[in-house]
C-alpha cells in the first residue's frame, strides 16, 4: 500500500514543505499548555503562540481552534521528542485509515489492496497526513462504524462515532442520519458518549476556558472558507442559512430513503456535513474519501461510480501540483453534484447490477467469499 502513499506524500512534502506538521504542531502546543498550565488555558492564543515557538523555534504559529478532545488525544505524545511524536502521529492516522478502508471493504486479496490504493490517491489524504491533521481519524471512524453497523453491533458503532467529536464540523450530520434511518441504539449511544465528552470538556475547561473557546469559534480563521457556501458561491447571512437548512433537509430525507443501506446513510450524512460547514480546510476532504468508499460499495450504479472515478482522477497529487484539477473552492460543487445524484437515485428503482451488489456487500466477513 505504501507504493502509492509514499510517492503522494513525497510530492506533497516537496511542493509545500512549510506546511509539514503545521496542524500537529498546534495540537501539541495546546496539549503542552494543558499539561503544564492547566486545560482551562489551552485557548489562550498568546500562550499557544509561545508554546509553538518553544516546540519548534522559527516555525509558523497559528491559533488553536480545535475541540479540547484533540489536545487530550495528542497529550500522551508530549513525553516524546517533537519530531518522533509527529512521525508517530502520522503513522497512527495513516494506519487508522488503512485499517478502516481494508476492514470495511468486501473486496478480498489483491482486489482489496488495489481498492485501498485507489481510495488513497486524492491529494487531500496526503495533505492531511503532511500537516498532521486529526481528520483521518474521523474518516476512519465513519468506515469502522459502517462495518460495525452492518454486523448489527450498534452499541460499538455509536461509541466509535464519538471520534467525530475530534472535528465535528466535518461529519456532524452522520449521527442524525442514523437517527432518521432508524438506528436508534447507535444514535443513543453516540449521544450518551457526546454528553460525557461535553461534560468532561466543560469541567476541565471551566467557565473561563469554555468562554474562550466559544469566543474563538466566533472568529473563524481567514482562508478557511474556500470549501464552504461562502467561498464557493459567495453567499452568506440569511441566504447561507436557508441553503444550509435545505441541504440538511435533503440529507436527512435521503438518509431515510436509504435506511436499509447504512453505508449510504452515513455517506449522505458525511457529505451533507461538508456542504454546510462554516469553515473547512482541504485536508478535511478525507471525509469525502470515506463517503465515496461507502457509496462505491453499497450502490453499484454506473453513474455514481463514474462520478467517483472522475473525482479521483481530478484529485491526484500531480493534478494539484500541476494545477490541472479543480480549484479548492470548486470541490463543493463536486460534492453537491454527487450528493444530488445520490439523493435522486434514492427515489429510483435500482438496476440489476446495483441489486446484486447490495446483496453481496451486506456483510464484510473475512471468512466468506465476496466479489472483487
Amino acid at each position: 500500500m505504501g507504493v502509492a502513499i509514499v510517492p503522494a506524500l513525497a510530492l506533497d512534502f516537496a511542493y509545500r514543505p512549510a506546511l509539514i506538521g503545521i496542524d500537529f504542531h498546534t495540537y501539541a502546543a495546546a496539549a503542552m499548555i494543558g499539561l503544564h498550565d492547566g486545560w482551562s488555558r489551552i485557548y489562550d492564543q498568546g500562550l499557544v503562540t509561545v508554546a509553538q515557538k518553544t516546540l519548534v523555534p522559527g516555525y509558523r504559529a497559528q491559533p488553536f481552534l480545535s475541540p479540547p478532545t484533540v489536545a487530550w488525544v495528542v497529550a500522551p505524545l508530549q513525553a516524546l521528542p517533537y519530531t518522533f511524536a509527529f512521525e508517530l502521529w502520522v503513522a497512527i492516522t495513516l494506519s487508522a485509515m488503512l485499517f478502516a478502508l481494508a476492514w470495511s471493504s468486501t473486496y478480498r486479496g489483491t482486489a482489496r489492496v488495489a481498492a485501498v490504493l485507489v481510495a488513497l490517491i486524492p491529494w487531500w489524504g496526503a495533505q492531511a497526513l503532511m500537516v498532521g491533521q486529526v481528520v483521518p481519524l474521523v474518516a476512519a471512524a465513519l468506515l469502522v462504524s459502517w462495518r460495525l453497523l452492518r454486523d448489527d453491533h450498534d452499541v460499538a458503532a455509536g461509541l466509535v462515532l464519538a471520534l467525530l467529536l475530534l472535528k465535528p464540523n466535518t461529519a456532524l450530520l452522520a449521527p442524525l442520519a442514523l437517527l432518521v434511518a432508524g438506528r436508534f441504539r447507535a444514535f443513543a449511544v453516540w449521544v450518551g458518549a457526546a454528553a460525557i465528552v461535553a461534560g468532561i470538556s466543560f469541567v476541565t475547561l471551566g467557565v473561563h476556558g469554555f468562554g474562550a473557546y466559544m469566543a474563538e469559534l466566533s472568529r473563524l480563521p481567514s482562508g478557511a472558507n474556500g470549501l464552504t457556501l461562502n467561498g464557493t458561491f459567495g453567499i452568506a447571512g440569511a441566504a447561507a442559512t436557508v441553503a444550509r437548512v435545505l441541504i440538511i433537509a435533503v440529507t436527512l430525507i435521503t438518509a431515510f430513503r436509504y435506511r436499509h443501506r447504512v453505508g449510504l446513510v452515513l455517506a449522505a450524512g458525511a457529505m451533507g456535513s461538508l456542504m454546510i460547514a462554516p469553515y473547512l480546510h482541504a485536508s478535511d476532504l478525507c471525509v469525502l474519501i470515506a463517503a465515496g468508499w461507502m457509496i462505491w460499495h453499497e450502490r453499484a450504479d454506473p453513474l455514481l461510480r463514474a462520478i467517483l472515478t472522475f473525482g479521483v482522477l481530478m484529485a491526484t497529487p500531480l493534478d494539484a501540483i500541476a494545477g490541472l484539477g479543480p480549484p479548492v473552492n470548486r470541490w463543493l460543487i463536486y460534492e453537491m453534484g454527487l450528493g444530488l445524484v445520490l439523493a435522486v437515485m434514492a427515489w429510483l428503482p435500482e438496476n440489476a447490477l446495483a441489486q446484486r451488489a447490495a446483496v453481496l456487500t451486506g456483510r464484510a466477513d473475512f471468512g466468506k467469499q465476496a466479489p472483487a
